[in-house]
């Protein structure tokens, strides 16, 4: 794995070793990152200066690319020990420390904090975690209104609500959904 684009394109990421963490190929980022920046409703004022969630982190690619890119901040948030180590050489290899907020422990008692106009929530297939997860981060006023939100699922999970859906996209056993938050809009 690598970083994929930016000012650390071609970096190489670490890896936790096992089958626990399953981290987005640099393929499938690439097709992200295109559609967030080149699609009508996307653009480089979508990442550049953006303050990035990167839940459900494992080694941190995503938020770690999304920073490469122009983020000026990305919170981590992993409670996996063996991803958390990957995910900490990561941040360094990159030596991103400054821009960086590692949150361990469990996504589903994130405490209220900052809100994310980006959000990246990558979970474990099937155990229906990304409209709790939703719940939580509205909860704690983590979700900036208008927030554009990327979700990885198994390609057979369930969408979680009735969010404004810009894009969808297959990828072997995944599906990624990007949408904007319409509910932080509404209770703004």
């Amino acid at each position: 794995m690598r970083i994929v684009a930016g000012a650390w394109r071609g970096r190489k990421l670490t890896v936790p070793p096992g089958q626990t963490t399953r981290p987005t190929a640099d393929r499938v980022r690439q097709a992200l990152f295109d559609m967030l920046l080149h699609a009508p409703w996307g653009g480089r004022a979508l990442i550049e200066g953006a303050h990035v969630l990167d839940a459900f982190a494992g080694t941190g690619a995503l938020g770690l690319e999304a920073l490469s890119r122009g983020a000026a901040h990305a919170t981590f948030v992993e409670q996996d020990r063996a991803a958390l180590v990957a995910l900490r050489a990561n941040i360094a290899a990159c030596r991103a420390e400054e821009l960086c907020t590692l949150v361990t422990g469990d996504m589903l008692r994130l405490p209220a904090g900052p809100d994310y106009g980006l959000i990246f929530l990558d979970p474990p297939y099937g155990l229906d975690l990304v409209a709790r997860t939703l719940t939580v981060l509205r909860g704690a006023g983590r979700v900036a209104p208008g927030a554009v939100i990327v979700t990885e699922t198994g390609r057979d999970e369930v969408r979680p609500g009735p969010e404004d859906v810009l894009a969808e996209r297959t990828h072997g056993a995944a599906r990624v959904t990007i949408w904007r938050d319409l509910v932080s809009i509404a209770s703004s």
